[in-house]
């Protein structure tokens, strides 16, 4: 029977650690072949978009498809989780705060994979919900000493600073731009909104690691063109949907193939194929856009946790067959 798992649910047992955990084991099975990952599609509607994704995790036996809508500034995620043996739909998770966990933690992941080890200190660029799981992933692979943020709203800002400070226990400064979020820094995250960079490449020092996480499409940017051709390694989630969705790849590349040919997926990095560093003083980039096969991994987590924890409601789906 189909278990339907609501958003307080999903944040009474879902922690940053498993996530980071689910989502790095997650891309270990992408790079052998054992999880296959079909990219983003959207319709647009007369007051916003519906969107679905999906992937299936053939080592573990699941399948899941993610569907969204963004009508009139207002969001609504599911996640259908289905068993492959059985064909059965065994959970229904209203997925939001999954969502930024799991995008969270993929930064975390590329983060413990493509930053110098020594990092610790970091910006982030964006006060929302997901710059908050942004942070607390990043400060769960480093040990950070401090960080600082960066976001229009002062208000916003100066409250993200102390419930992040409280939540981390490290230091968390508000800053008056995004280039002084940046100076000084080991590691970098742009979580907004933005359709114009935020980030340029005269604010990226060497050593530098980059997660860019806001864009999903293609004619929007938070790195200009500079940013992007500082970094030594790029690496993205899937190849195929950063042709369609990444921006800040995108406007830079166009249809210059060796430029494309020079990408890397996390997946090669987190399973050891390539590395994700040169040296210390290499700029790295990760260009995340977010993949169904990390919704799936957390998916799996949170259906169990549930069931172990009696939480849910069962539906009644297809029950006189």
């Amino acid at each position: 029977m189909t278990l339907h798992i609501n958003e307080a649910e999903v944040r009474s047992v879902l922690t940053m650690a498993m996530a980071l955990e689910a989502v790095e084991e997650s891309l270990r099975k992408q790079a052998r072949g054992e999880v296959v990952v079909q990219p983003r599609r959207r319709f647009e509607l007369p007051k916003g978009f519906y969107h679905y994704m999906a992937a299936a995790d053939y080592a573990g036996g699941f399948v899941a498809e993610k569907q969204y809508t963004y009508v009139a500034g207002k969001i609504r995620f599911l996640v259908l989780l289905y068993e492959m043996a059985t064909g059965d739909l065994v959970a229904q998770i209203e997925a939001d705060y999954m969502g930024q966990l799991r995008t969270g933690a993929a930064s975390g992941v590329a983060t413990k994979f493509m930053a110098r080890r020594d990092a610790r200190i970091a910006a982030i660029i964006g006060t929302g919900g997901q710059a908050k799981t942004q942070l607390e992933a990043i400060a769960g692979v480093r040990k950070l000493e401090m960080a600082r943020v960066y976001g229009r709203d002062v208000s916003r800002r100066e409250k993200f600073c102390t419930e992040m400070a409280e939540r981390l226990r490290i230091p968390v400064y508000a800053a008056g731009s995004a280039a002084q979020a940046i100076e000084g820094v080991d590691i970098i995250c742009t979580a907004t909104t933005a359709s114009h960079p935020v980030v340029t490449g005269q604010d990226i020092a060497a050593g530098m690691h980059i997660n860019a996480i806001g864009v999903n499409h293609a004619h929007k940017q938070e790195l200009d063109e500079a940013a992007v051709e500082r970094a030594h390694i790029i690496a993205v989630d899937s190849i195929e949907q950063s042709r369609q969705e990444a921006g800040d790849l995108i406007m830079v590349f166009g249809q210059d193939e060796s430029k494309w040919s020079s990408v890397k997926t996390l997946a090669e990095i987190v399973d050891g194929k390539i590395s994700g560093r040169s040296n210390d003083t290499a700029v790295t980039l990760f260009k995340s856009n977010g993949i169904a096969s990390w919704d799936l991994a957390v998916a799996v987590r949170v259906w169990a946790l549930a069931r172990e924890n009696g939480l849910g409601r069962k539906l009644p789906l297809w029950t006189s067959m």
